[in-house]
């Protein structure tokens, strides 16, 4: 991958989170995709200095991502699309399967390798070059014994195989809610995740959206 990708991202406290091939026919001209995740730890601290952040108008996460993102496939010569911007949806899950950086976890959420179950993607850039992409390495709930995450939601509502989100969004409306002001506990509770340096204050920011 060229070297002003990494430039360029981390000049913006992000990081590429995985890549793949894509098929012929997938994204016509386009061989090689690139994901983009926030850089942590000092992603948040960041963002909060940005206009968007501080001009109080909506959506300011997805907004600062477009104009960000878009500057830096201006200046690869690459093509941007974003998990926010549609129809059509881009399909920014399969997408993180297929780099070999991220795998459904016993819960069912994605588990990155870096981030655990705190990825999030801003973005992605496709370019016309096919790349040579480093190998994947292994699913890391292959070799977390405890699993955490399994019993962390305090009322149950997120399983392995189901998600009640009727009982998820009455637990956060209850005053003091340790999940709204924190982030997810399913999440939290993933030893990567308690590595990767994400400050809760961005989880209680993205968690303000669900309701």
């Amino acid at each position: 991958m060229p070297p002003a990708l990494f430039d360029l991202a981390g000049a913006h406290h992000l990081t590429t989170s995985g890549a793949l091939h894509l098929a012929p026919d997938e994204l016509p001209g386009l061989q090689t995709l690139v994901l983009l995740s926030p850089a942590e730890p000092g992603f948040w601290d960041h963002f909060t200095a940005t206009p968007e952040y501080r001009d109080g108008a909506r959506d300011p996460m997805n907004r600062w991502s477009a104009r960000v993102i878009t500057a830096m496939a201006d200046a690869l010569g690459a093509t941007p699309f974003f998990p926010f911007s549609g129809p059509p949806w881009q399909p920014f899950t399969d997408w993180a399967r297929r780099s070999a950086r991220a795998w459904p976890s016993p819960m069912g959420l994605l588990v990155h390798d870096a981030a655990g179950l705190m990825i999030s993607y801003r973005g992605a850039l496709a370019f016309r070059d096919r790349f040579v992409l480093p190998p994947s390495g292994p699913r890391p709930c292959d070799t977390c014994p405890d699993q955490p995450c399994l019993r962390a939601c305090p009322v149950d509502a997120l399983r392995p195989d189901a998600y009640n989100v009727p009982a998820c969004k009455s637990d956060l409306d209850r005053p003091g809610n340790d999940c709204r002001a924190r982030g997810c506990a399913v999440r939290r509770a993933c030893p990567l995740s308690q590595t990767y340096g994400r400050l809760e204050a961005q989880s209680a920011f993205h968690m303000g959206y669900f309701g």
